[in-house]
């Protein structure tokens, strides 16, 4: 067969599939490809997705939403990187045990190494002298001003909203004004061609759904990857051991009460719990390993940082997620691509998720138009890439672990045991001993993290390179870089608004387009 890719099923709504669908619908749509969206009502969608990067500014815009109306419509609040409390040694913020992984890159990235004068800088945290997003964040600033416009930045941003009320924002703007076909229907059985692709979805209302090429965003139940093409999960759990979280919404004590400018990521004697503001609630939930820790000893956890963050008595129970950390050994098998929740889940932590469902519509939009004849070799490249990108952001995430000093629990001191690490982890951390991270460090142009991210959470968990010699002129460069982020601090703070206001002012009046 070598006719063009015309007609694509998307297996799966919420957050993945109506982002794949939209993004294709947008840049192909008028070229005629034909999309269409299968979703059951009887499969509830996990809907706890609540961070992203600042790639989603750039997705929002190129599926053609406004700013103003998505943070209306969901609730939305601006994310200006992640805050860890208590992953160096356990203790509190007052005692040291606080650092920022900021979106704003260090002033000089890419041009000076900063970590001579950080060095020489005495105990300074490196994210507070190298990028003014901390004091912003710090001040519960918002990342620009009223009349900046739409997706336009003066610190670097992302988004927290209301998963739920996005993938309902996502599947009006899709149907209504991109012409994707929603089905609303259940799967009873999988057709395949003599040649193994897949021809059609059986449909209990709406008959046979055939199309060209399947997109299977049905979450962890992975119907079409995992069930059908009996794809396995390469599992990561001897690496990063959480494979299970209690999530809860709570409101604020007040309605006024200040809006944080970043996700809040506080760790426990056997995890981390996250603490994402929107406008009118917080989400937070309590990360665990239930080889570490029972569901009772999460919920206490849990309660206790509810407790002493002045959350309400109150409380709904919440809702226990169950994963298995880990990615598809494949993801594009003949005529079917995997992405979301159905190609793999590691953690919540980093907001890594969402960035890899853009990342992953992004790439199979740019390969269209496409035939079936060459989509073998497409396939084959995709994986290869993409199993790469999930084994950088596994290297990421351990790093968060692997340099804690925390000695309450067995869970912490095995994270810290080299055997647990991941190979070029092991390789890399020596290195980085001596010099910087730097980006021939990783083997892509399109890295999924930058060697800043890397400083950032190097840095900031208290590792510390081995002093080099170092000429004056070099020192001079990065002591004038950290002069320049102080400046920008000084301006930014008292020019910005707070955050809530910011977010009051978008829901009164909308920012200029």
């Amino acid at each position: 067969m070598t006719d063009l890719v015309r007609r694509i099923l998307v297996l799966g709504g919420g957050s993945s599939g109506w982002l794949v669908a939209a993004l294709l619908a947008a840049e192909h749509g008028p070229r005629g490809l034909q999309i269409t969206v299968v979703e059951s009502s009887e499969v509830p969608t996990i809907g706890v997705g609540e961070g992203t990067w600042p790639t989603m500014r750039d997705t929002l815009r190129r599926i053609g939403l406004s700013e103003t109306e998505f943070i209306r419509h969901c609730q939305a609040s601006f994310k200006q990187g992640s805050r860890f409390d208590g992953w160096i040694h356990g203790r509190d913020a007052a005692d040291g045990d606080r650092y920022y992984h900021p979106f704003t890159l260090p002033v000089g990235h890419g041009d000076v190494d900063l970590v001579p004068a950080w060095l020489a800088a005495g105990e300074r945290p490196f994210a507070d002298l190298a990028s003014p997003a901390v004091q912003v964040c710090e001040a519960g600033r918002a990342p620009k001003q009223e009349q900046t416009p739409e997706f336009a930045a003066v610190a670097n941003y992302a988004y927290h909203f209301d998963a739920g009320l996005f993938s309902q924002m996502l599947r009006e703007h899709a149907v209504g004004q991109l012409g994707v076909r929603h089905v609303v229907d259940h799967v009873d059985a999988v057709l395949t061609q003599d040649d193994g692709d897949l021809r059609g979805l059986q449909t209990r209302a709406h008959g046979l759904l055939e199309a060209d090429l399947f997109v299977d965003c049905s979450g962890m139940t992975a119907l079409l990857i995992g069930g059908h093409f009996g794809v396995p999960l390469k599992s990561e759990r001897e690496v990063l051991f959480n494979d299970a979280a209690l999530a809860l919404q709570v409101p604020y004590a007040r309605p006024d009460a200040p809006l944080a400018s970043c996700t809040i990521a506080t760790a426990w004697a056997k995890g981390w719990i996250w603490d994402i503001g929107l406008p009118a609630r917080r989400g937070v939930g309590c990360v665990y390993s239930r080889s570490h820790a029972s569901e009772e000893e999460a919920q206490t956890a849990l309660h206790a940082y509810l407790d002493a963050t002045g959350a309400p008595a109150e409380r709904n129970a919440p809702r226990p997620i169950r994963f298995d950390p880990g990615y598809r050994e494949r993801f594009w098998v003949r005529n079917c691509l995997a992405i979301g929740l159905s190609s793999g889940f590691i953690e919540p932590l980093e907001a890594s998720a969402l960035a890899l469902v853009e990342q992953s519509a992004a790439r199979l939009c740019n390969e269209l138009p496409l035939r079936r004849d060459v989509m073998d070799g497409v396939a084959r490249r995709y994986n290869e890439d993409f199993v790469y990108r999930w084994a950088r952001v596994i290297d990421f995430l351990k790093l968060h672990y692997a340099l804690s000093r925390r000695e309450d629990s067995d869970y912490w001191r095995l994270h810290r045991d080299p055997a647990s690490w991941p190979a070029s982890m092991r390789e890399l951390l020596p290195l980085w001993r001596l010099r910087a991270p730097a980006r021939h460090d990783f083997g892509r142009i399109d890295e999924i993290f930058p060697a800043a991210s890397y400083q950032y959470v190097l840095y900031g968990m208290g590792f510390r390179p081995e002093p080099q010699p170092v000429t004056a002129a070099t020192l001079h460069t990065g002591q004038a870089c950290f002069e320049e982020a102080a400046r920008q601090a000084r301006r930014f703070v008292p020019a910005l608004p707070g955050h809530r206001a910011l977010i009051d002012h978008i829901h009164q009046t909308g920012f200029p387009r």
